[in-house]
């Protein structure tokens, strides 16, 4: 019986699409389980757990392994990573879903809202409760219960509109996260990286993920083995992703 472990990623896949041996994929998944280590690393701190996105994670990678196709040219780390990525930012969309509400209350709000938005762009001003009470023709104390679901299941939609008549949304005047800050962290944790880095190990990053060489032909510019290449990436990339979890 062949072992499979000695064979390189690129022509696992290769086979993969071929035959769909479990034992192939299983092998896959283990190799570039690093990748959804560090998508969910990367979302760790805002509100769920790691193991959760891990999890998530975990599952979008095997739909990746799936959906790959070698053919085309592409390293699978550059396919799979955005795939990753977006299966957790769905997850935290359908995690921050608002709760629905009954039917009569749901219709007492959109009257609320309205009217003050009303009143304020009338007035000046929004409302007292009293007279929300009185246009709703409900008591002051129902006001303040409308109020407060309002504020738990954040009913007011970050598109919706900042006033009556005004085309801005919330939305879009909203902060957004500066991409020049995440570009200098990837570049410090990069270079840091590289410096744990020996020549050899250096060269062999540089080579497969810089330059898109093959480890066939990165084997054959430093005159080893195939295999001693193969083994040697699994190590550089264990090596990092554990600095990346530290």
């Amino acid at each position: 019986m062949r072992d499979i472990s000695v064979i390189d990623s690129d022509s696992l896949f290769k086979e993969y699409v071929q035959t769909r041996d479990v034992d192939i994929r299983n092998l896959l998944i283990e190799r570039h389980l690093y990748i959804a280590e560090i998508a969910a690393k990367k979302f760790t701190g805002r509100g769920v757990d790691y193991e959760d996105l891990y999890q998530v994670a975990s599952l979008a990678l095997v739909k990746a392994i799936e959906r790959f196709e070698p053919e085309r040219e592409i390293k699978f780390s550059s396919y799979a990573t955005p795939s990753l990525i977006g299966e957790i930012k769905n997850y935290f969309r359908d995690s921050s879903r608002v709760m629905r509400l009954p039917r009569r209350d749901t219709e007492q709000l959109k009257k609320m809202n309205l009217y003050v938005q009303e009143h304020m762009a009338t007035r000046g001003a929004k409302p007292s409760v009293k007279k929300i009470a009185a246009h709703l023709g409900v008591s002051s104390e129902r006001v303040l219960e409308i109020l407060e679901m309002k504020q738990a299941d954040n009913m007011m939609s970050l598109d919706s509109a900042l006033a009556v008549g005004e085309n801005t949304s919330l939305s879009s005047v909203l902060g957004k996260e500066d991409e020049s800050f995440e570009r200098i962290e990837n570049h410090d944790f990069i270079k840091y990286c590289m410096e744990i880095l020996n020549d050899t190990e250096k060269t062999i990053i540089e080579q497969r993920y810089i330059g898109n060489k093959t480890q066939k032909q990165v084997a054959d510019m430093l005159d080893v083995s195939q295999m001693q290449i193969s083994r040697m990436e699994r190590k550089i990339l264990s090596k990092l992703a554990n600095v990346y979890r530290k």
